[in-house]
């Protein structure tokens, strides 16, 4: 992580979070995460990347996020959003898709946060895993590394686009 990433304290004993002060609007890192077409710039750590953006931004509504490993292999992360409040927070999980059907083995809801600090936003992204398993095996993914690298990716294409 980057001399602007922060520790949290969990707010749950499965949760997973990375903090970070960017210098950019809590409107332009809102964009970053509903827009497809900016989503694709950031979301996944190179040389992954994202071949598919759906989104129905409103409670209820589906995302589906198709990430692509280097050899080609997709992988598909559908989900619903269970809060949305434009500039300031989003809420989604994968317990459930469109229609609110349940998964078979949902992994975690991601609640993503953007305070604004006067130039900057706080932006705090978290992982609440439903098991202990389900945490551990996200650290053992690689997230510390992976969310950070895309956090720094994030803020590259906030300036970009401020």
């Amino acid at each position: 992580m980057t001399s602007s990433s922060q520790s949290a304290i969990a707010e749950h004993a499965n949760d997973l979070v990375l903090i970070r002060r960017i210098p950019a609007s809590a409107q332009t890192l809102f964009r970053c995460w509903t827009e497809p077409a900016l989503i694709k710039q950031w979301f996944v750590p190179s040389p992954w990347t994202i071949a598919h953006v759906e989104l129905d931004l409103r409670v209820g509504g589906q995302s589906l996020i198709v990430m692509q490993d280097p050899e080609g292999n997709q992988h598909p992360n559908p989900g619903v959003y269970l809060e949305v409040i434009p500039n300031r927070r989003l809420v989604f999980t994968d317990a459930y898709t469109a229609g609110w059907l349940p998964t078979a083995k949902p992994f975690m809801t991601a609640i993503i946060s953007f305070e604004p600090e006067g130039e900057q936003t706080l932006y705090t992204a978290r992982a609440r895993h439903w098991s202990a398993e389900a945490r551990q095996q996200h650290l053992d993914m690689g997230f510390e590394q992976g969310w950070g690298i895309c956090a720094d990716q994030l803020q590259a294409l906030a300036a970009q686009i401020a």
